[in-house]
């Protein structure tokens, strides 16, 4: 069986006349978590984000280059960007609960998706909230709202939220990076359970947490892609100076 899940092949990215991308490529491969690391303004996020057609909804960008997702091109005329998204699910940096119940945030994406069965909701919400180890802090809790939640349980209702409508990928970018250590430690130890069932890549600033997390890691600099391989080869034996610079604080 092919455990090829994501093949990038020359991805260039353009904001206007400014390339952000330059000739990417990458086999991400089923169950395993990508670290995506590098200097502010490097590229981490405007990747992560074309990876789920994210960037579409700002005007005056293009690709140019493929982005296949079990085989199938996401930039190929014919996609259907909506089955790209719920294939692709996302959490952002902050956490963005929904002005709703801790319930409704989860269901949300079942009832836009035109779910109506109220059983089938009620056991999808309380799975999701499983798998993002939340349930049982919140369990009784359930009509109050999202907002009544610490910062490290909103991110977790977050992660909850994009797991209900089953996707096979999850983008984190910077998912702990406004948590405290106790937070972080529990959305690193969500990452490691989920990585059974998900492919993730997660763009991160943190070092450390790249290298406790990640099977690969990704090394960005100026839009470029400077090198990819085993997290312990990126960290311990990297092929680029630069590389090596990057990771021990000379620079970034």
């Amino acid at each position: 069986m092919d455990r090829l899940k994501i093949c990038v092949e020359d991805f260039n990215f353009y904001y206007g006349n400014v390339q952000a991308l330059k000739n990417i490529s990458m086999n991400v491969y089923k169950n395993s978590v990508v670290g995506i690391i590098g200097p502010s303004g490097c590229g981490k996020s405007t990747f992560l984000r074309s990876l789920n057609r994210m960037n579409d909804v700002i005007n005056n960008v293009r690709v140019e280059g493929n982005v296949f997702i079990d085989g199938k091109n996401i930039f190929g005329s014919n996609v259907d960007v909506v089955d790209v998204r719920k294939k692709v699910g996302m959490v952002f940096q902050k956490s963005n609960p929904f002005p709703k119940t801790i319930f409704e945030n989860v269901a949300y994406g079942l009832r836009i998706n035109g779910i109506k069965d109220k059983k089938y909701i009620a056991s999808k919400v309380e799975r999701s909230l499983m798998d993002a180890a939340l349930w049982d802090e919140v369990k009784d809790r359930l009509n109050e709202s999202a907002f009544a939640l610490s910062g490290g349980q909103q991110q977790r209702l977050c992660i909850a939220r994009a797991l209900a409508v089953e996707p096979d990928i999850l983008l984190m970018d910077e998912p702990a990076s406004a948590l405290d250590p106790t937070s972080t430690a529990k959305i690193e130890e969500l990452i490691q359970e989920l990585k059974s069932n998900y492919t993730i890549l997660i763009v991160t600033h943190n070092m450390q947490q790249a290298a406790r997390i990640s099977d690969m890691t990704a090394f960005f600099m100026l839009g470029e892609l400077i090198e990819f391989d085993q997290t312990g080869t990126i960290f311990t034996r990297p092929k680029k100076k630069i590389t090596e610079d990057y990771i021990t604080g000379r620079f970034g």
